[in-house]
This record gives C-alpha cells, structure tokens and sequence, in this order.
C-alpha cells in the first residue's frame, strides 16, 4: 500500500508521514525534502527556489517524475507532499488541515533548527506561509488544473490544529485498517 500525505505548510505532514512510514515498517519519502535538496544545491533558500518554481516549470516537473516513478516502482511507503497524491493515483489519500496560526507556530518552531532560514517573528511566518500558499495554489492551478485543497481528492481528512502527532497517526492507522479489512 502507498500512502500519500497532503495539507498545507505546518499542517504536520512530515512529522506524520515519518512517524506514520516507521510504525508501518514502510519506506518515507519527502517531497520537501527533495525542494530542500534541490535548493541547497542551486545555493538558494527553500522560498527562493518556491519563487524559481512559479516561474520555472521544469523545478516541478523534475519533482513530478520522480514522484510517478516512485509510484510505478515501488509499494509499502508513505510520502509527504502537496501533489503526491495526484502523481501516485494508485495511492491511499490523506489530507491533514490546521489552523492558519497553529501551522504558523508550528513552522517557527521548526526554523529554530534550521538557522539559513529561521525568522524573527511568528507574525512574518504566518505571513510567509500564506504567500507561499497562495503561490503554490496559483502555479498547481496553471500547470495542472488542479486544486489540491480540494478535499473531495481525499480519502481521509484530518484537523491536526489540537491533535498531536501520535494521535493523527494512530487515526490514520485505523483508517487504513479498517479500509484492509473492507477489501
């Protein structure tokens, strides 16, 4: 089974998705993290290259393909990122939500471990985010068509504002368990 988690910044997806993919025994796989590589290796930070991505589609489609790859490829993984959903259709649909401040909170605290990118202050986060959002809903749009907010995508849709991390991925555990023994 493939597990495909989406949800906007801060919403928890990677933190479930790791936590969700190692009680599973799955692989994890990261869509931030190959934007995050691929910024560190084109000397740029994460929101510069999300700037280069709006302007340069082949950034997504580098992502893109290696997401249908990993779908075509490979079974037992969950993988985090806004689209994975899209690319790998085959896939179990999770979509995790949460308060605008709640994910703002949680991307500040998250900063703090990496200082090339840390802010001074929550309000400059919260805006950050919500531009970032705005961007990535214009560009997947665009290229797309496709709202990937949209929750009629979704198998499975969770608030994480007041869950904490286990407790979303022992929902998600009984969903899965409960779709397993539906088949």
């Amino acid at each position: 089974m493939i597990i495909t988690i989406s949800g906007p910044i801060g919403s928890g997806k990677s933190s479930v998705a790791k936590l969700l993919a190692k009680k599973l025994k799955y692989k994890h796989h990261s869509t931030g993290d190959l934007m995050r590589q691929m910024a560190k290796e084109k000397k740029m930070t994460l929101e510069q290259l999300g700037d280069l991505a709006a302007k340069d589609f082949s950034i997504d489609q580098e992502l893109d393909e290696r997401q249908k790859q990993l779908g075509k490829k490979e079974d037992n993984f969950v993988i985090d990122g806004r689209l994975s959903f899209h690319f790998i259709p085959q896939s179990l649909k999770i979509y995790l939500d949460a308060d605008p401040t709640v994910r703002a909170k949680r991307v500040f605290q998250d900063l703090k471990n990496r200082p090339e990118e840390a802010e001074t202050s929550l309000e400059k986060v919260l805006a950050k985010i919500k531009k970032r959002q705005k961007i990535e809903i214009k560009r997947y749009l665009k290229y797309y068509q496709l709202d990937h907010t949209d929750k009629r995508h979704y198998d499975l849709l969770l608030d994480t504002s007041e869950m904490p991390v286990a407790e979303v991925v022992d929902t998600i555990i009984r969903f899965v368990k409960n779709r397993l023994c539906r088949k």
